[in-house]
């Protein structure tokens, strides 16, 4: 089965957004991000919620077009409908049948892409396999946090930790249900 892996920039205090879900103090140039542009092709595939894959349209997305290009898209929600859209973008009903099924094709590890709720509604279901957290060197106080209101509570085993330019460090971990 492939693993989900949850790849999130994130403040010191667990927020991958701000009110409004503002992201500009985010890190956003330097080798860490190279580094993170780099590990996204070694994704297949790309599994979202609505907000997440909505959020993209700020920055130039239209609606029922892949924000990844190289990836097979699964966008849950239960009442996005597209107009228009190219092969290889799928909207599915939030089920964790559908996560499993995913989980089961033939293909690379999963991309979860962002979206506190969706990323704490797979944590409460016991399928993120792998977080990698791009930890920014600021403390937002509020907005999007990152498991959104799940109150799942796992261990970790370390994977993997490096620094990068303006103080961004990327680290890897396997989470233990």
């Amino acid at each position: 089965m492939r693993k989900v892996v949850y790849y999130v920039a994130c403040s010191i205090d667990g927020f991958i957004a701000g009110p409004d879900k503002d992201i500009s103090g985010f890190v956003r140039q330097g080798n860490g991000i190279d580094k993170y542009r780099n590990d996204l092709l070694q994704f297949d595939t790309v599994i979202m919620g609505k907000n997440t894959y909505e959020f993209g349209y700020r920055f130039g997305l239209q609606p029922g077009q892949p924000a990844y290009p190289h990836m097979k898209h699964y966008i849950f929600s239960t009442g996005l409908v597209f107009k228009d859209h190219v092969p290889g973008v799928h909207v599915r009903k939030i089920d964790i049948k559908e996560i499993i099924k995913i989980r089961t094709e033939p293909g690379t590890d999963i991309y979860l892409c962002g979206g506190g709720q969706f990323a704490g509604w797979l944590l409460d279901n016991r399928q993120i396999d792998i977080l990698k957290i791009k930890l920014n060197p600021f403390v937002l106080g509020q907005g999007v946090k990152m498991f959104g209101n799940s109150g799942s509570s796992f261990q970790t085993k370390l994977i993997d930790t490096a620094t990068y330019d303006h103080g961004l460090q990327i680290t890897d971990y396997k989470i233990l249900y």
